[in-house]
């Protein structure tokens, strides 16, 4: 069963894949086929279940590239011609020119984000929860894709998935000094993080996220943010904040749409 009242953005629409319910983002999908995946799956290391997920973006499980993240910027390349990684990369971004591999992150409240390139097809996904954000992962990809590919950010279309939202990202204030810590401006921490309980604050992730794309130079109008919380839709969403070390994943999948 699909749920349209946690469809907050018109840009994304529910479908169902064969491992359950997914969410998509309709501009993006024009131009590359992509997921983000609801709690209908754990996605810890259940080789079946991955299997799904590769099924669902049209390639084998072997053709499915994940990373190991640890919450930094390092980007893993996939390139065309390639020999794929026989162990998961450290890294938190992943880009990729080659239409026969999908790439992945995994998250549980951090935010999922995919890029596609209009003009040359190259994809990328970020994991950026609040610590990827402050250290810029947003625009490290974006960054990743012109370094590795061409691309130019004006050319680029970018979904945000299910993350922790405003309303529950709750935060001490040592997150809004990391922020500050890696140079972000005055004036953006204000707009990042709104008062809370005493010395707490309220992070808006998705906000950081699309005005950190902006600032690399992705147009406004073609970045699209679910904006749906994790935590407030744990019943539909793996939420680590909800659930503590208990929580599954879900994956944020992409794949360079093949030419002709």
């Amino acid at each position: 069963m699909f749920m349209p009242e946690l469809q907050r953005s018109e840009a994304f629409e529910w479908t169902q894949a064969a491992g359950g319910r997914v969410l998509q983002c309709v501009p993006l999908r024009e131009h590359a086929p992509h997921l983000f995946t609801t709690r209908d799956l754990q996605l810890r290391d259940d080789e079946a279940e991955w299997s799904a997920v590769a099924a669902a973006v049209g390639v084998p499980p072997s053709r499915l590239r994940l990373i190991r993240q640890v919450h930094g910027t390092d980007v893993a390349v996939a390139r065309a011609g390639g020999v794929g990684p026989v162990n998961r990369p450290e890294a938190d971004v992943i880009v990729s020119n080659d239409p026969s591999i999908a790439i992945a992150v995994r998250v549980a409240d951090c935010a999922p984000i995919l890029l596609a390139d209009t003009r040359l097809g190259v994809v990328a996904a970020a994991h950026a929860g609040w610590r990827g954000a402050a250290r810029g992962a947003a625009a490290k990809a974006v960054l990743a894709l012109g370094e590795q590919f061409g691309s130019q950010p004006a050319d680029l279309i970018a979904a945000i998935g299910p993350c922790l939202g405003p309303c529950c990202g709750e935060v001490g204030p040592e997150v809004a000094g990391a922020f500050r810590d890696a140079g972000h401006a005055e004036d953006d921490v204000q707009r990042w993080f709104a008062p809370g309980a005493g010395d707490r604050s309220l992070l808006d992730l998705g906000r950081a996220n699309v005005d950190q794309l902006v600032r690399a130079g992705v147009a406004r109008a073609r970045i699209y943010d679910a904006a749906i919380c994790t935590k407030t839709h744990a019943q539909v969403f793996h939420s680590y904040r909800a659930a503590g070390a208990g929580a599954g994943r879900m994956a944020a999948v992409i794949r360079m749409k093949a030419k002709g």
